[in-house]
């Protein structure tokens, strides 16, 4: 499952994000494999905003689409 399927509210771990330049940047927001993040919201043809440590972080759907997460259910 990728982060841009996540619904608002659902919660999920990150499992794999394999471009580099990707892991690096949410590397600065403190996300790295097996941090748990959720789904604040999903803006209509825009990005995903994820809560993650008191901060919200809105990735592009492109960007979510090659994240890999394992959902908590």
């Amino acid at each position: 499952m990728s982060l841009n399927e996540l619904k608002r509210g659902q919660s999920a771990t990150i499992t794999n994000v394999p471009d580099e330049n990707l892991r690096i940047q949410l590397l600065r927001f403190g996300i790295i494999n097996g941090s748990q993040v959720s789904c604040h919201c999903k803006l209509p043809f825009g990005p995903v905003v994820l809560k993650y440590g008191g901060q919200e972080i809105a990735l592009g759907r492109e960007i979510a689409r090659q994240v890999t997460i394992k959902t908590a259910y």
